[in-house]
């Protein structure tokens, strides 16, 4: 889950930065790109990975 809100936030630093829209300094595309760098880091050191979607493994 944290993967792909990793990939979110690139593909929205790379719109950002692509279509040149001026932001102010919070959503600039690096600090978002540094967003999801920190989702990605997470996503690969395991946090959230006993998360479930609802459904119940079955044995």
């Amino acid at each position: 889950m944290l993967g792909l809100a990793a990939a979110v936030m690139f593909f929205i630093a790379f719109l950002i930065n692509a279509a040149e829209i001026d932001t102010n300094e919070v959503f600039a595309s690096t600090n978002v790109m540094l967003l999801g760098l920190m989702l990605l880091a997470l996503h690969v050191a395991g946090v959230g990975s006993s998360w479930r979607s609802g459904r119940t493994r079955r044995r």
